[in-house]
C-alpha cells in the first residue's frame, strides 16, 4: 500500500509539473535559436508557432504578411521576438492557444473637469475619439440608458448632453458607434462636465489570418491541429434590426440622423410602459424612442419605435424596428422590420419584414416577407414571400412564393409558386406549380396535380391532354380538347353536321373523368356531361343540348385509343320552326323523345371515336 501511495503522490507530481508547463504563458515561452535572412513575414511566424507550438491570429488589414525581414536571436522569449519583428505600434494578447496580433491603440486620457449646479439638469459635453488612430468621430451616439437621453457628436467629434439631476449617486453614459466597440463611462450627476472618451474599432473577423504549428512529429508536413478554442466557434448570428429604415417609408420619413442612431444603437434596446409621439424623434423618448419597445404606443401623426408588446395607434402611420405583438393600427400604412402576431390593420399598406401569424388587413395591399398564418385581406393584392397557412383574399391578385395550405380569393388572379393544398378561386386565373387541392376559375393552370381544376381553360402541363375525333346521333363530326387530370379535364368541343337541309353547328364546353378498368389502363371507363349551344339558323333562340355519356376507352398505344359508349340527352329548344338549309329541332334525335316539359325533350343516344396523344 505505501508503494502504491508513493506512486500517486508522484504522479500527482508529474502531472502538476506538466500543467504548469502547458499553462505557461505562451510570450513567455523560449524560442531556443532563429535565424531567418529576407523572409515573408507569414513564413517566419509560421516558424515562430511552430517551434512554440501554438497558434497567431491577425487581421490581413493590419498585418502585411508579404514584408521581408531577417531576424538572428537565440535564447529569447515570444513577446521579445515579436517585438524585433513588429514595432512598437502593435501589441500582442493570449486568447487559449493563440497568440493575437494587433495595433497598439493610442492611449488617450479621459480628463474631466467638473462644475456643480444647482439646476435640475446638469451637462455633459466632450469629444470622441478613434483609439487607434487619434481622429476625432463624427456621428457617435451617446445615450443615458435611464434616462433615455441621446445625441449625436458632430464632425470635430464634438457632444453635449444635458440630463436631469436625480438623487443617484453615480450615471453612465454609454457611446457605441457602427464598427467600433461600445464604451461606457462613468459620470458624476449634478456637476457640469467634461471628457474625453476613445473608442476601439472593432476588427474584421472576415480579414483573420490564421497560423498554425505544424505537427512535431512530422516536421516537414502542414497538419494544423484544430482544438476548441473561441477563435474556432461559430460566431453567433443576430437578426438585423435595421432592415426596416431600408424600406420605401423608412428610406423617406427617417432622417439621417435617425439611420445613423439605428446603425450604431443596433444592440442596444430597452422596455417602457407607454410613450406618445407627434413625429418619429419628437416624443416621450426622444430621439433614443426606436430603441424602445412599449405596451402602448400613441403616435398622433407618427411613429419610430423598436416594437410594440400591447397596442400602438398611429395617426398616418407606425414605423417599428423589431416584432409588434397584439394590436397595430394606423390611418395610412404600419411597417414592421420583425414579426406581427395578433392584429395590424392600415387604411392603405402594411409591410412586415418577417412573418404574420393573426390577422392583416389594408385598403390597398399587404407586403409579408416570411411566412403569413391567418387571414390577411387586401383591398388590391396581397404578397407573400414564402408560405400561406389560412386564407389569402384581395380584390384583384395574391401571391405566394412558396406553400400555399389554406385558401386564396381574389378577383382576377391566384399565384401560389410552390404548391397548393387547399382552393383557389379567382375571377379570371389561377396558377399553381402543384396542385393538390381545387382550382376555380376562368383559366386554371399547374405544373402538375393530383387535385380538381374546375374552369373552362384547364391547363395541367403535366397533366392529361386529349384530343378527340368523334361522332353521335346527334352530330356528324366532333372535335374536342381535353385538358386536366384523369380525376377531372375539362373539355372545349365543337361539331357540326351538313347536308341538305340538315346542317348544325355547335360548340360547348364539359367535364370528363377517367376511371381505370385494369392495372395496365388499357381499359377506363370515361364518364362526361357537356353542354353545346346548336346553331339552327338563327342567334336569336336557345337551342341548348345537354349529354352524359358513359363511354369505354381502349387504349391502343401511348398516343391513340378508341372509345364508344351510350348517352342520354335533353334538348332545352324554343324555336319551333325550321330555317332553310338547317335541321328542325323538333326531329333532331331522329328517334324515340322523351317529353320532359315544355320545350324540353329527351332521348338515348350513342358516341364513338378515337383520342390521340
Amino acid at each position: 500500500m505505501k508503494y502504491l501511495q508513493i506512486i500517486a503522490l508522484a504522479g500527482c507530481i508529474l502531472f502538476a509539473g506538466v500543467s504548469s508547463i502547458n499553462a505557461q504563458n505562451l510570450l513567455s515561452r523560449n524560442v531556443p535559436q532563429l535565424s531567418v535572412n529576407a523572409q515573408r513575414l507569414d513564413n517566419v511566424l509560421e516558424i515562430l508557432s511552430n517551434k512554440g507550438d501554438f497558434y497567431f491570429s491577425y487581421s490581413s488589414s493590419v498585418v502585411r504578411k508579404d514584408s521581408l525581414v531577417s531576424l538572428n536571436v537565440n535564447n529569447k522569449t515570444v513577446r521579445e521576438v515579436l517585438n524585433l519583428l513588429f514595432n512598437n505600434t502593435y501589441e500582442f494578447r493570449e486568447s487559449g492557444s493563440y497568440i493575437i496580433i494587433r495595433k497598439a491603440p493610442i492611449r488617450l486620457i479621459m480628463v474631466t473637469s467638473k462644475g456643480v449646479t444647482e439646476e435640475k439638469q446638469y451637462a455633459v459635453s466632450g469629444y470622441v475619439y478613434d483609439e487607434q488612430s487619434g481622429t476625432a468621430i463624427n456621428e457617435a451616439s451617446i445615450y443615458e440608458k435611464k434616462l433615455l437621453t441621446s445625441t449625436l457628436t458632430d464632425e470635430k467629434g464634438y457632444f453635449r448632453l444635458r440630463l436631469k439631476s436625480g438623487k443617484a449617486s453615480s450615471a453612465e453614459l454609454t457611446i457605441s458607434k457602427e464598427f467600433y466597440s461600445d464604451t461606457t463611462v462613468l459620470i458624476e450627476p449634478r456637476h457640469n462636465q467634461e471628457l474625453s472618451i476613445t473608442l476601439m474599432p472593432m476588427e474584421n473577423t472576415a480579414e483573420n489570418i490564421i497560423v498554425s504549428p505544424q505537427d512535431l512529429l512530422l516536421p516537414d508536413s502542414l497538419k494544423p491541429r484544430f482544438e476548441d478554442d473561441i477563435l474556432h466557434r461559430l460566431p453567433v448570428v443576430r437578426k438585423d434590426t435595421v432592415v426596416v429604415e431600408r424600406t420605401g417609408a423608412g428610406r423617406f420619413l427617417l432622417t439621417t440622423k435617425q439611420k445613423v442612431q439605428s446603425l450604431n444603437l443596433k444592440n442596444f434596446f430597452t422596455e417602457r410602459p407607454f410613450q406618445v409621439s407627434v413625429v418619429p424623434g419628437v416624443g416621450t423618448h426622444g430621439r433614443i424612442g426606436a430603441q424602445v419597445v412599449n405596451n402602448f404606443s400613441l403616435n398622433m401623426f407618427g411613429g419610430y419605435t423598436a416594437g410594440t408588446n400591447g397596442l400602438e395607434i398611429g395617426g398616418l402611420f407606425n414605423i417599428d424596428k423589431k416584432d409588434v405583438q397584439y394590436v397595430q393600427a394606423a390611418g395610412l400604412f404600419n411597417a414592421v422590420g420583425g414579426q406581427v402576431k395578433g392584429v395590424q390593420v392600415a387604411g392603405i399598406n402594411n409591410t412586415v419584414l418577417d412573418s404574420v401569424k393573426g390577422v392583416q388587413a389594408s385598403g390597398i395591399g399587404n407586403l409579408v416577407k416570411g411566412n403569413m398564418t391567418g387571414l390577411q385581406m387586401g383591398g388590391i393584392y396581397n404578397h407573400v414571400t414564402d408560405s400561406v397557412n389560412g386564407v389569402q383574399a384581395a380584390g384583384i391578385g395574391n401571391f405566394a412564393r412558396r406553400k400555399v395550405s389554406g385558401m386564396q380569393i381574389a378577383g382576377i388572379m391566384n399565384f401560389s409558386n410552390k404548391s397548393t393544398d387547399g382552393v383557389q378561386i379567382a375571377g379570371v386565373i389561377n396558377y399553381s406549380k402543384r396542385l393538390r387541392g381545387v382550382q376555380i376559375g376562368l383559366i386554371n393552370i399547374a405544373d402538375t396535380s393530383s387535385g380538381y381544376s374546375i374552369g373552362l381553360i384547364n391547363i395541367i402541363l403535366k397533366g392529361y391532354h386529349k384530343l378527340s375525333i368523334s361522332s353521335n346521333d346527334v352530330l356528324t363530326i366532333n372535335a374536342a380538347f381535353k385538358t386536366g387530370n384523369s380525376k377531372l379535364y375539362s373539355i372545349l368541343l365543337a361539331g357540326l353536321s351538313s347536308g341538305l337541309d340538315s346542317k348544325i353547328y355547335s360548340f360547348g364546353y364539359g367535364l370528363g373523368s377517367e376511371i381505370p378498368l385494369t392495372k395496365k389502363k388499357n381499359f377506363s371507363f370515361n364518364p362526361e356531361l357537356t353542354v353545346q349551344h346548336l346553331y339552327l339558323g338563327s342567334w336569336n333562340y336557345t337551342n341548348l343540348l345537354n349529354r352524359i355519356s358513359l363511354n369505354l376507352n381502349y387504349k391502343v398505344n401511348k398516343y391513340i385509343s378508341l372509345f364508344a359508349g351510350p348517352s342520354y340527352s335533353v334538348l332545352l329548344a324554343d324555336q319551333e320552326s325550321p330555317f332553310s338549309g338547317f335541321r328542325s329541332p323538333l326531329d333532331l334525335p331522329g328517334g324515340h323523345l322523351d317529353n320532359i316539359g315544355k320545350n324540353v325533350s329527351g332521348w338515348l343516344g350513342w358516341n364513338a371515336g378515337i383520342n390521340l396523344f
